[in-house]
């Protein structure tokens, strides 16, 4: 039988995510918890550390232990990045991660497993479910708050290096577009021609897939991965969000770098800058302006660390904005996303800086306000920070500056805290 049941939450102010399992274990009346999942399984990576395959392994707690059913081949792995028992697919019989977890559950309860009730997460694959339901009188499916948004000290650590890989990549494609050059596409008799001009770095067309690959490159010399984050737009597409496509760079238009890299343990950085190669236009600077000025304040509302209102955050920064004329919330022209999110091994995860609910000491947020123009470009500016008991640590070292700078690759050690 398989039963959800309404969501509810843990209140331990630990961060030990095996405390937090065993009182929910214990609150839901269930004799285990069992998740099934793969690398692509947030939860899971949380609760396992484990960076497994993209196919099936299982997780089981239960008579206070935590196991991890290592799947095939990957024994040796999971030994070294799971703080608990493991056991091999190879020594079990089991034909899949399910099966494998109800061949634990059976070692493990002191009841028969006919009679033992089962928690578990509703994002579960439904298979795995059935196969548990179908061995346990019960399984109850039911949202647990695994302490993923109060981070630890490491796990603050973890942010910070992946964090500064991300500056590096940020500065290989500012000292790239410094470098580039611009050519004229024909004899532009208007401003609005004269923007079909290119740039040329490195003897060919500068694009953002050019661009995008000399950010992995660091960024995987730094030891990090890109996660196929990395994002990059210019003029027109800076308003898309999330442009991964390939387009262009010409002078005096908004080139938007999202860099989001993920580090060996799962964590993710997340940091953004604009800048404009050339003349910078009257609207390119007023909104690089504006933004500049909303993150400051966004930041100024945070100085009251935990306890403070997230929403206030966000509310301080489209106040500045509007100060500058943009208008933010659901509009074509402006902000039209939050002030930020929570980051740890999802890359958008709780807190929201929209809430309502307070921010706590060990939140990792972003604070990246940006204004949008479909016509004409876009700007924002992105630092990762921690929100402490009495302010926050910023994460980020990175300079705000519109024109790029030939010489950041070369003072790149300066800008890792």
């Amino acid at each position: 039988m398989t039963r959800n049941r309404p969501s509810s939450v843990g209140n331990r102010d630990g961060n030990a995510a095996f405390e937090r399992l065993a009182d929910a274990t214990a609150t839901a009346g269930a004799d285990a918890f069992v998740h099934v999942g793969d690398r692509f399984d947030d939860d899971l990576r949380y609760l396992t550390r484990f960076g497994g395959p993209d196919r099936d392994y299982a997780f089981v707690h239960a008579d206070g232990r935590s196991t991890l059913c290592a799947p095939r081949l990957f024994a040796e792995q999971a030994e070294r990045e799971f703080p608990g028992s493991v056991v091999s697919a190879s020594e079990s019989s089991a034909s899949s991660a399910a099966e494998r977890a109800l061949e634990v559950l059976g070692d493990r309860l002191t009841s028969p497993l006919e009679d033992a009730c089962v928690l578990a997460l509703p994002s579960m694959p439904a298979g795995a479910t059935r196969t548990v339901a179908d061995s346990v009188d019960e399984v109850v499916l039911e949202p647990i708050d695994l302490g993923r948004a109060h981070k630890t000290s490491a796990e603050r650590d973890r942010h910070a290096f992946v964090q500064r890989a991300a500056q590096r990549g940020m500065a290989r494609a500012e000292a790239v577009l410094a470098a580039a050059t611009p050519e004229t596409a024909g004899d532009a008799e208007d401003a609005e021609e004269a923007r079909l001009d290119e740039l040329r770095w490195d003897g060919d067309l500068l694009t953002t897939e050019r661009l995008r690959r000399e950010v992995n490159a660091t960024l995987a010399k730094s030891g990090v991965r890109d996660a196929e984050n990395t994002v990059i737009g210019v003029g027109t597409t800076c308003a898309d969000l999330h442009f991964t496509g390939e387009d262009r760079i010409g002078p005096g238009e908004t080139v938007l770098l999202d860099l989001s890299p993920r580090g060996p343990q799962g964590y993710y950085a997340d940091l953004t800058r604009t800048f404009v190669v050339g003349d910078v236009g009257e609207w390119e600077r007023r909104a690089y302006d504006a933004v500049g000025e909303a993150q400051d304040a966004a930041f100024d509302a945070l100085r009251g660390g935990a306890g403070t209102r997230a929403a206030d955050v966000h509310e301080a920064a489209t106040r500045t904005l509007a100060e500058y004329g943009f208008e933010s919330g659901d509009v074509d022209v402006g902000m039209y996303h939050g002030t930020g999110h929570g980051v740890g091994v999802s890359l958008h995860e709780a807190p929201s800086l929209s809430s309502e609910d307070p921010l706590e000491a060990g939140h990792v947020v972003t604070v990246e306000p940006g204004v949008y123009d479909p016509d004409r470009g876009g700007v924002r500016l992105e630092d990762l920070i921690v929100v402490t008991a009495d302010g926050y640590e910023n994460l980020t070292a990175y300079p705000c500056e519109i024109e790029p700078n030939p010489t950041r690759t070369e003072t790149i050690s300066d800008l890792s805290n």
